[in-house]
């Protein structure tokens, strides 16, 4: 049994959402972002598509989805059993230039050992004007150094505190995981930053009353750069 539960961490969030009218998790962002460049002719490639996220959640909002990722296992667990998959990494795209006007990605970045050379692959395979949606951590967060420093990046702490598998734990490496270094390499890839949004949320470490309180007292002295998440949008020129 994990010993936080997911349920528990999303009743704080809920919780969290009701006493800041306006605040959203990071998720629901990248959601919207991502939700504002659907239609029925866009075509979309989710790009570390694990077994669902968000295009399962806006399933049937656009012309044509594809999912890649680099684990098989997840690709034959997805939920959207007739989503068109694929197998690849994302500094080796199987598709040719301009096949997607819409390439989104969650919880990847931090973990690629070749950024630059992935954020090319989303620029070769968008058409002229697409969009790059993505979230991922923000190495800036105070929580992030932490997490670096005790090497919980190795997912050790993550299978113990949320009970996930050793097989859906990967090495974060964070390479691109700052607000700077990430429009630098948006702009070395041939991507046009539209947004980079820092966005807080103080339940992330809520395991009970007392750390909920004390987490949500610390965001309060977080710059607004260094929030735990980043959510970008930037475009094909």
């Amino acid at each position: 049994m994990p010993v936080f539960p997911l349920e528990r961490q999303e009743a704080y969030r809920r919780r969290y959402a009701g006493e800041h009218p306006g605040w959203q998790p990071a998720s629901h962002v990248y959601r919207d972002r991502v939700a504002a460049h659907l239609g029925p002719s866009v075509r979309v490639l989710d790009l570390g598509c694990g077994r669902g996220g968000v295009v399962e959640e806006l399933s049937g909002r656009a012309g044509q989805v594809v999912g890649v990722d680099v684990d098989w296992c997840s690709l034959t667990e997805h939920r959207l059993a007739d989503l068109p998959r694929a197998a690849a990494r994302a500094e080796a795209l199987p598709f040719p230039p301009g096949s997607f006007d819409l390439v989104c990605c969650s919880w990847v970045l931090e973990h690629l050992p070749d950024p630059e050379r992935a954020l090319r692959e989303v620029a070769r395979v968008l058409a002229p004007g697409g969009r790059f949606v993505f979230l991922t951590p923000n190495v800036r967060h105070p929580l992030l150094a932490l997490n670096r420093w005790l090497r919980w990046t190795r997912g050790r702490a993550v299978q113990w505190l949320y009970g996930r598998a050793e097989a859906d734990t990967f090495p974060a490496l964070y390479r691109a995981n700052t607000i700077p270094g990430l429009t630098a390499l948006l702009q070395t890839a041939g991507l046009e930053p539209v947004a980079v949004i820092p966005v807080g949320d103080p339940t992330y470490l809520a395991f009970n009353e007392a750390l909920y309180r004390l987490s949500v007292w610390a965001e309060r002295w977080v710059p607004p750069s260094a929030r735990v998440h980043l959510v970008g949008e930037a475009m094909k020129t």
